[in-house]
């Protein structure tokens, strides 16, 4: 054998790192991602503007918002960016405190690699402590409550919203959002669900943010199919199309022989007869409402209004279903098919002028098992962030009647984690142990960076609330204060949190450190040239 001939297994261009090299400058990657939104966390936290690409700019401190806007290129990064979308999903809110946690994780570690404590130890090291978190959370911090009682509701939508930009109405929001999810609540069994997707948010610039309403029935964002139809309709009584109302072309080409002109008048009037006989079935039925998914031919729509049939074309499959939902009526698939008893109701179905849009209104439904809200403000700037903080409202809203279980906000849950596991971590032995210390210390951060953000001294923040967590007189619900700067008890100042969207934050957060801890090598293939659709395979951020 020839000595010292390089064998090359991987594709030329291939970039590749090993070792420490490789678990520094991921975990370098992570956290600088993790200190891009940490100065929005919280009440005092500020906004971020982004501008895409094409020159579009979003002004939010929503944590997922700012990470899904920005391009991020390395492949840790992106791990981090993933945490945030979870989060987003399953609680709405939380997004930040996830983020800004998996940072501090991966900081906390990178001082024991440096002790030449093994990655897999810290990684099991960190499984003990969340499995500890986790009981502490379920067992001593979570606190149960009537998932009717609105008070505790409204509490926990003007926490979800205070560390959004529309601080001025969030007590009119939070009472909107509360009584949206509750009209949508349901039981299945032994459980609760309320599905937040039942609820259909339309935005609107024009007014202030103290004009948005909840709708009690559902705005469409169409118009009357016909100048000639009724502006209004009371007593509605609604028929839901899922097909088109117009005579189908044919699938294969086909073609019409006619030799005399008599038999092009017979041909339009046989036509005609079809929508003619479309309208008599809709109406037979005793609909004077009809919404369809798909397309309505002009003539039918002229026939409609002649009968004073309110129409609505084009309408979303997901609008259908909750129309459905609010009027209680059935989506029938072929107008033949359609009799009385799928028919739904509602007290009034109208046209209103909204800005320069015209938009369908269905309210005063009995029993709306779907409504909608309709947002207001100056500029889009202000309802797309009006829509975000919402969102999240009405996720937090969702999570407590569903678990009902809440936690003190304002840093509170952390402290107290971070205090008992700090207790705990000797009983674990072994190097695990400096693990779950790392993993106490970096819980610290979420006060840390609240009283950082609110102008105040975080290391006589930290020292303070320690201080009210551990000893004689310890109160457990104990967070910061912002207004003050002084440790508070949170349930005075109705800052509440879902136990779920803690829970699911450190989860994240612990699961995307250990896994960002465990790789010891990135190879990353060549990039390809412009012309493909999404770029490469992750390089390093410069």
């Amino acid at each position: 054998m020839l000595q010292g001939t390089p064998i090359f297994i991987l594709k030329e261009g291939t970039e590749r790192e090993k070792g420490k090299g490789a678990t520094s400058n991921n975990i370098a990657a992570a956290r600088a991602v993790a200190d891009a939104v940490r100065s929005t966390l919280g009440p005092r936290g500020m906004d971020k503007m982004l501008v895409d690409s094409m020159g579009d700019i979003t002004i939010t401190n929503d944590g997922v918002t700012i990470l899904k806007e920005v391009d991020v290129e390395h492949p840790a990064a992106k791990m981090i960016v993933e945490v945030a979308k979870t989060q987003d999903q399953q609680c709405g809110d939380g997004t930040t405190s996830a983020v800004v946690l998996s940072g501090e994780l991966l900081k906390r570690s990178e001082t024991l690699l440096e002790q030449n404590v093994h990655p897999t130890v810290i990684v099991r090291g960190f499984q003990l402590a969340l499995q500890e978190a986790n009981r502490l959370l379920e067992k001593e911090i979570g606190t149960s409550v009537n998932a009717s009682d609105e008070g505790i509701l409204i509490d926990c939508a003007t926490t979800a919203m205070g560390s959004k930009g529309v601080f001025g109405s969030r007590d009119l929001l939070a009472k909107i959002a509360v009584k949206a999810v509750q009209k949508v609540t349901e039981k299945r069994g032994d459980r609760t669900i309320a599905d937040v997707d039942q609820i259909k948010v339309e935005k609107h610039h024009g007014g202030t943010i103290s004009d948005t309403e909840l709708i009690e029935g559902i705005v469409l964002d169409k118009e009357r199919g016909h100048a000639r139809m009724p502006g209004e309709v009371h007593g509605a009584k609604i028929a839901l199309l899922s097909s088109s109302l117009e005579i189908k072309k044919t699938e294969i080409e086909s073609k019409i022989n006619i030799k005399n002109p008599s038999q092009i008048q017979s041909f339009l009037d046989e036509e005609d007869k079809t929508f003619r006989k479309m309208v008599e079935t809709i109406k037979a039925s005793g609909a004077n409402v009809v919404v369809t998914q798909k397309g309505v031919d002009d003539v039918v729509l002229h026939y409609l209004a002649k009968e004073g049939i309110y129409a609505v074309k084009q309408v979303k499959e997901s609008d259908l279903q909750k129309l459905a939902r609010a009027t209680g009526a059935k989506i029938v698939s072929g107008f033949k098919e359609l009799t009385a008893a799928d028919l739904g109701s509602a007290a009034l179905v109208e046209e209103k002028k909204v800005g320069d849009d015209k938009m369908t209104f269905i309210t005063g439904c009995q029993n709306p098992r779907s409504v909608s809200i309709l947002i207001h403000g100056g500029t889009d700037h202000v309802t797309q962030e009006v829509e975000r903080s919402l969102h999240d409202a009405l996720k937090v809203v969702a999570s407590v009647i569903e678990d009902g279980v809440v936690c003190p906000g304002g840093g509170a849950t952390e402290i107290d984690l971070a205090v008992k596991l700090r207790k705990w971590a000797p009983s674990v032995g072994g190097r695990e142990q400096l693990a779950v210390e790392a993993f106490a210390q970096a819980l610290e951060v979420i006060p840390w960076a609240l009283g950082e953000n609110g102008g105040y001294d975080s290391i006589n923040t930290l020292i303070e609330l320690r201080r009210a967590h551990d000893g004689a007189g310890a109160n457990k619900n104990v967070g910061l204060n912002l207004v003050d700067g002084k440790a508070t008890d949170m349930w005075k100042l109705h800052v509440v949190e879902p136990l779920r969207v803690k829970r699911q934050a450190l989860n994240s957060a612990a699961e995307v450190a250990s896994m960002v801890l465990r790789i010891d090598d990135v190879i990353a293939s060549k990039k390809s040239g412009p012309p493909s659709g999404g770029g490469g395979g992750g390089g390093h951020d410069h």
